[in-house]
């Protein structure tokens, strides 16, 4: 992640993604809210045709650019924002997305985190292929 000081922190990541980090980036003494989002792997998807057990993720070389653009977008008015997205081979129960957002009250804190993770998920150029147990592998979202 980027400077824990500023009020954005984000990061595209091969590294495992910890929760307690993120919330401590977006801790302020002004925030009365911090509202988490932790996208898991599962081991289900109705589009993969049988048991999941692994997801690659493959990113754009300007996937933290854009990150870090998102993250901006809703670091404002005193907000701060702390997102990390996995890359590489992830397996069940791994942290796909870790996003932390702290504001003065709960529904803005809520309302944000929400929105940048509708964002993250229709902006950010990081694609998925699932692994499922009977050896296929597919990808999810190129169309």
């Amino acid at each position: 992640m980027t400077v824990p000081d500023a009020p954005v922190s984000s990061a595209v990541s091969a590294e495992p993604l910890d929760l307690a980090s993120h919330l401590a980036a977006v801790s302020d003494p002004h925030a009365g809210a911090i509202a988490n989002f932790v996208g898991v792997v599962r081991d289900h998807d109705p589009a993969a045709g049988g048991r999941v057990i692994l997801l690659e993720y493959q990113a754009h070389p300007d996937a933290g650019r854009i990150l870090e653009e998102l993250a901006t977008r809703f670091a404002t008015d005193g907000a701060r924002v702390a997102v990390s997205h996995r890359v590489g081979r992830l397996g069940v129960g791994d942290l796909a997305l870790v996003c932390a957002v702290s504001t003065a009250h709960r529904a803005d804190a809520f309302d944000r985190c929400r929105a940048l993770v509708e964002a993250i998920k229709a902006e950010l150029p990081i694609w998925k292929r699932q692994h499922t147990a009977d050896g296929d592998a597919t990808w999810v979202g190129l169309s």
